[in-house]
């Protein structure tokens, strides 16, 4: 399954609810869309350390890396080993 959607079925079971939510795009805000708050960004955090292995950091915390499909997709690319 590529990563966009492996996470975006992530976001879809456990925030949305299962709920097929196609007015949310890759590029779109979960903050600003009410999708995800603090403690769901925890719950993510968790998610991306059990699935693939990145222990996200305190700086690594920010709207830039975790804030939309696209936002998450590129932070793990960048934190996984490359071939």
């Amino acid at each position: 399954m590529p990563l966009n959607q492996e996470l975006r079925q992530f976001v879809t079971d456990n925030f949305l609810f299962g709920k097929n939510n196609a007015s949310l795009a890759d590029h779109d805000s979960f903050l600003d869309k009410g999708i995800i708050d603090s403690t769901g960004v925890l719950e993510l955090v968790a998610f991306l350390d059990e699935r693939y292995g990145i222990h996200v950091q305190d700086h690594d915390l920010v709207p830039d890396n975790l804030d939309s499909i696209d936002n998450l997709a590129r932070f793990v690319s960048s934190k996984l080993p490359r071939n």
